[in-house]
């Protein structure tokens, strides 16, 4: 049987979240139950609650950057045992055989993803609530090890601006001798300049905001680019490997990824609604 955890809800797009129990389903013989420890907030949890992408389903619990420990598993769970640190991020489900998935790219379902919440089960039809919440069951495919030592607070926003920044570092092989920039420091950047000198690569930093150096040199920026400045901007530009894109506005960044050397730009998190610059559609 279902049964009812303490969370926090917002029951309109302009409420105050509030307490409000959610029901979490009875574990299923792959499901992972596991107490939320830490949740990040994310600006996509803030559009959601205020419906600004028009598909809020209310009362709704956000977070989709949990970290928690494993208080019991299903039957058919090999990978976690109670106990264990692990998190979750975005997606809870998907139909795990249509080609995307075979390929490692839920995200793509052809028969469409399950989102963390404000989602429907493909299962038994029931809404998804996420991290805003003691407890959470979720299949074993979408539950991630969180390697001891690590700290568990500050693992929790790995699980999306993180991933939303590794993921096309990793996928243009950047590595040592690559010249990456990142532009903007914001919650997106800041991962991103941090994860690209992880890899050993130079890194420079675009932005508009001169206050942002000294963070940017502590995170590790070898150079640091005023974006509103033209001449700067084209200098900097030349010998460029790749460029991570975290914001929507320009300031510079559109027209950089057009100039890289690389033909290629990744798109993070869109904090305005304006359409990018159309020359992006070149890029591949």
């Amino acid at each position: 049987m279902p049964y009812a955890v303490k969370s926090y809800a917002a029951h309109s797009p302009t409420s105050r979240l509030g307490l409000f129990e959610c029901d979490r389903r009875s574990p299923r013989p792959d499901d992972v139950v596991i107490e939320i420890l830490y949740c990040g907030v994310c600006h996509s949890d803030v559009h959601n609650v205020r419906n600004d992408w028009g598909s809020a389903q209310y009362p709704m619990v956000p977070g989709h950057e949990i970290v928690g420990c494993v208080l019991e598993v299903g039957s058919e769970v090999t990978r976690f045992k109670a106990g264990d640190h692990v998190g979750v991020g975005c997606m809870v489900e998907s139909c795990r055989h249509c080609n995307a998935c075979g390929k490692g790219w839920e995200q793509y379902c052809e028969n469409g993803a399950t989102y963390t919440y404000n989602g429907t089960d493909p299962i038994d039809g029931t809404r998804t609530y996420g991290g805003y919440s003691e407890k959470i069951v979720v299949a074993e495919h979408f539950v991630l090890k969180v390697p001891d030592g690590l700290d568990l607070a500050g693992a929790a926003p790995l699980l999306c601006a993180g991933i939303t920044t590794y993921s096309p570092l990793r996928h243009w092989k950047v590595g040592p001798g690559s010249k990456v920039a990142i532009v903007g420091l914001g919650g997106l950047g800041h991962m991103g300049l941090k994860l690209a000198k992880a890899m050993g690569t130079e890194v420079t930093l675009f932005s508009r905001s001169p206050g942002k150096e000294a963070d940017a040199r502590r995170l590790g920026a070898d150079h640091i680019v005023m974006s509103t400045d033209t001449a700067q901007m084209a200098a900097a530009v030349d010998g460029i490997d790749a460029i991570v894109l975290t914001h929507g506005s320009d300031g510079g960044g559109h027209g950089a990824c057009a100039r890289a050397r690389r033909p290629g730009a990744a798109l993070g998190r869109r904090t305005s609604f304006s359409p990018p610059d159309p020359s992006l559609r070149r890029l591949h």
